[in-house]
């Protein structure tokens, strides 16, 4: 019998060693060195598509020798999708979508595939039966001839039912479950992931047909498998969400062909994913009386402005240390903004417990949000509420003055979209805002200790 052959792994990043390391000389990290078992002798993936294309031998080119074709890209029904992607799919690209389990990845792309009719779309699951995904394309109300199904885990065996098919999309969920003869260790292992992929990226690229690899990610938030797959693929989107709440956000990482900056909301129903055009209405709570800790802020993720209910609690501390305790918000700048309203207002908050959440369940890092915390944190400690009808968008600097944000024009236009009656901003965003165009009253404030005297 031939001797196995075995090789270790990083699992951070990919790099293979003949031997274990203590430290991955490619990432550095320390202890993720793991072994597997590999292919015996010197085995070539066969391509089962090798006349899916035109053969085409590969040669060196100068650059005004291409020819550059405008591609067009495939239009989905899910316009929040096709914000994301950057206006649609690009033929030939690889398009990695991660997410915590149960989070809805597998509803969402089934529903959109199942919406495109005339589009021949094959979807390979290798974690559900065929009759599971019967029941959920029924729930869905998916009735499209050009959607095919296929329950198998081997690339080669998958390839060949691609070779007969030609879809014009192919999804695979999960990348995780598959795996390929050539590599002996078991589908999950570093070595199957990446080789999958690797096969996977050479068929996109070699017949212009789009696939979406539907991915796992760790219990500390990445994406399972190594570095190498986020690398390998065009587009990294991740589906993030409490699953406590129904708000789903579409983010993405990394992208090819668009902005990096783009996100797509969805509302979880029980007849699938439902498109949030207007986010803003639903992230914000209607109530029937005012509430002391809670303020608007006017903030944008990607070319989106949204108004986001920012509700604070600030208590006296019954225990010897104050808890700092953050739902959606940076901690760190948590504990920035509460130094400055230490230092600068004067406000004695080191023995009182702050508790800080953005309604929704929606996780934002915009600068703008500075100003809207303050007013909270500000209402909550001195037991006042803010008027309903007032919003906030500004950056807080270490020496308590109110920075000016970038697009402040859309972020007064939603604003005022909503029927809020008053926008408060920084002084220093007055000369890049037309105010006899707007009819919502924009106040302009410099310094925290003036915010707290308007408010107050």
């Amino acid at each position: 019998m031939a001797k196995i052959k075995t090789a270790f792994f990083c699992s951070n990043c990919g790099h293979e060693s003949a031997k274990w390391m203590g430290k991955c000389p490619q990432c550095g990290e320390w202890n993720t060195y793991v072994e597997e078992i590999i292919s015996k002798g010197d085995d070539k993936v066969k391509n089962e598509w090798n006349d899916y294309s035109e053969d085409k031998k590969r040669k060196v080119v100068t650059l005004n020798e291409i020819q550059s074709d405008k591609t067009e890209r495939l239009i989905t029904h899910d316009e929040e999708l096709n914000r994301v992607l950057g206006g649609g799919i690009v033929p030939g690209s690889v398009v990695l979508v991660a997410g915590e389990p149960g989070i809805g990845k597998s509803t969402l792309f089934l529903q959109a595939a199942g919406q495109m009719q005339g589009l021949k779309t094959l979807y390979i699951s290798g974690e559900e039966s065929e009759q599971q995904i019967k029941m959920r394309a029924e729930r869905l109300q998916i009735n499209n001839e050009d959607f095919y199904l296929l329950t198998e885990t081997n690339t080669q065996e998958i390839f060949k039912e691609i070779k007969k098919l030609r879809p014009q999309l192919v999804i695979v969920d999960s990348i995780q479950t598959l795996h390929t003869a050539f590599i002996e260790s078991s589908a999950g292992s570093i070595s199957q992931i990446r080789e999958c992929a690797g096969e996977f990226q050479r068929f996109a690229k070699e017949t212009g047909t789009p696939v979406f690899l539907i991915g796992h990610i760790t219990k500390d938030g990445s994406i399972a498998g190594p570095k190498l797959l986020e690398h390998t693929v065009d587009t990294v989107l991740q589906f993030e969400g409490d699953r406590h709440y129904t708000y789903r956000i579409l983010r993405t990482l990394k992208n090819r062909f668009g902005s990096t900056s783009e996100i797509g909301i969805y509302e979880m129903s029980g007849q699938g994913m439902r498109q949030v055009t207007n986010p803003s209405e639903i992230l914000i709570t209607q109530r029937e009386e005012p509430l002391s800790g809670v303020a608007i802020a006017a903030t944008i993720e990607g070319i989106r402005p949204l108004l986001i209910e920012v509700q604070a609690l600030v208590t006296p501390s019954v225990y010897g240390t104050p808890q700092r305790t953050h739902s959606g918000f940076d901690i760190r700048r948590l504990q920035l903004l509460l130094a400055v309203l230490e230092k600068r207002g004067g406000f004695q908050l080191g023995n009182k417990d702050v508790f800080i959440n953005i309604a929704g369940g929606i996780k934002l890092d915009d600068p703008s949000l500075d100003l809207a915390i303050l007013s909270a944190l500000l209402s909550s400690y001195e037991d006042i509420p803010l008027s309903p009808q007032i919003c906030f968008s500004g950056e807080v600097g270490l020496s308590g003055e109110i920075r000016a944000v970038n697009r402040i024009e859309q972020r007064v236009s939603e604003a005022e979209k909503l029927g809020f009656s008053k926008i408060v901003i920084s002084k220093y965003n007055e000369k890049s805002i037309t105010k006899k165009k707007h009819h919502i009253e924009i106040v302009t404030l410099s310094k925290i200790e003036e915010l707290y005297r308007y408010l107050f």
